[in-house]
């Protein structure tokens, strides 16, 4: 397939590619949080979200496995940040 295109298509692909990765990339730290607020908030178990359970977060394993996980995917996050900041003169 990759042979037949030509190479303004072939990186047409290539940056469709790195700005499909690019997006996925920023999308993994603030799903990892979302999923610790949830997993802390209600449980592991999806009937509780249906019933009333304790009150307060639970911090538990999976609580914890992806706080840790939100804070390891930060790292595109900082580069945005970092290149989008004015340079100091």
């Amino acid at each position: 397939m990759s042979a037949s295109l030509s190479a303004g298509a072939r990186e047409l692909h290539r940056m469709a590619a790195r700005r499909a990765a690019d997006g996925l990339a920023l999308a993994a730290s603030p799903t990892f949080a979302l999923m610790a607020l949830s997993t802390g908030a209600w449980g592991h178990d999806v009937g509780q979200m249906l019933c009333v359970g304790e009150p307060g977060l639970q911090i538990g394993g999976m609580t914890i496995m992806y706080l840790l996980m939100s804070i390891f995917h930060l790292a595109p996050w900082l580069r945005l940040l970092r290149a989008t900041k004015p340079e100091a003169a």
